[in-house]
């Protein structure tokens, strides 16, 4: 059987310790048999875990017996892990042992060295600070999960289901994931990343900035066909100071935080109402349905549809 153990540390996050129980326990091979075992390890005899406690049956011996080693979120990731953590992790990982993170797990991960020059990814709220901490990792906040061989990350929460029945299609193929996903009540495959959960606010302007008024009318008039000549006769400058100006008060420019707004707006329409991708294109000043859905693709990193389903309000409620 393939060994999984599932470290818990002081502060470990409920869900991010049960769904890759769950995920790999809920797995059959076509005889019926079960591909996985499952063991819950932690460093002392009793670990936090918000709510309540958690006595796990072992200890750090059993990653070095493991397949497969998943590093749970904690509340607050430490800087220096515990004792015995990181040499232990470091050691499994040089007998070739996979290793996964889920959501904040990613700063564990990252601790060891271990994630040191490759891509990962982590909740979207964590990731700047996952970057600034660990700048020798390449982190992705758009994505569910990483892949990079022998190490895994995935993204906040329900991420770590999509990273689990990766690893056993990669294990045991598309029929026993299919299963266990079935048993998930998850798809074995979801469209688009973790960008469609980000909340896409636009460039902030300090109140009282000398753009304030002209970026409230932006957002009021983000349905017209508005050029960079026409924001700039508006705000009664020349292209070339309006530009200067974003830069400095933005960090973006005019047409680009004009195109922010109206993916907003958009996500907003989506979301509350059941007019048409064409409808929404011309309220919110994109013209086109294709430029529409071009554009939301490239800032939401989904399509409008799949925005939809996912996001409307009481769809899937019954």
């Amino acid at each position: 059987m393939h060994t999984v153990a599932v470290l818990a540390l002081d502060g470990v996050i409920p869900f991010d310790l049960s769904a890759p129980i769950d995920t790999f326990g809920w797995a059959r091979l076509p005889d019926g048999r079960e591909p996985y075992r499952v063991r819950v390890c932690s460093v002392g005899e009793e670990v936090s875990a918000g709510a309540f406690t958690v006595r796990a049956p072992y200890g750090l011996e059993a990653l070095a017996e493991a397949d497969t080693i998943i590093l749970p979120g904690v509340a607050q990731p430490p800087y220096t892990l515990p004792p015995g953590v990181a040499e232990a992790l470091r050691a499994a990982a040089a007998n070739g042992t996979r290793i996964a993170s889920i959501c904040v797990g990613a700063f564990l991960l990252a601790a060891t060295g271990l994630l040191d020059g490759l891509r990962a990814t982590t909740h979207w709220v964590a990731a700047p600070d996952l970057a600034r901490r660990h700048p020798a990792v390449t982190v992705d906040p758009n994505v569910l999960y990483v892949d990079n061989g022998q190490f895994l990350t995935s993204a906040g929460a329900a991420a770590a289901l999509d990273m689990c029945l990766h690893m056993i299609r990669k294990d045991f193929g598309s029929a026993v994931a299919a299963h266990a996903a079935r048993m998930s009540v998850m798809p074995l495959e979801r469209e688009g990343g973790q960008a469609q959960f980000i909340v896409h606010d636009l460039p902030p302007a300090p109140a009282g900035t000398t753009l304030e008024p002209l970026l409230a009318w932006l957002e009021d008039h983000c349905d017209r066909d508005l050029t960079l000549a026409g924001i700039a006769a508006e705000a009664g400058i020349s292209a070339r100071t309006l530009n200067r100006r974003f830069r400095e008060q933005t960090g973006t420019t005019p047409l680009q935080w004009l195109h922010r707004a109206r993916v907003r707006r958009a996500q907003y329409l989506l979301e509350t109402t059941a007019y048409p991708v064409e409808r929404i294109a011309v309220q919110t000043g994109f013209g086109s349905p294709t430029a529409f859905r071009e554009r939301f693709r490239r800032v939401v990193g989904t399509s409008p549809q799949a925005y939809r389903r996912a996001f409307r309000a009481g769809e899937g409620v019954s």
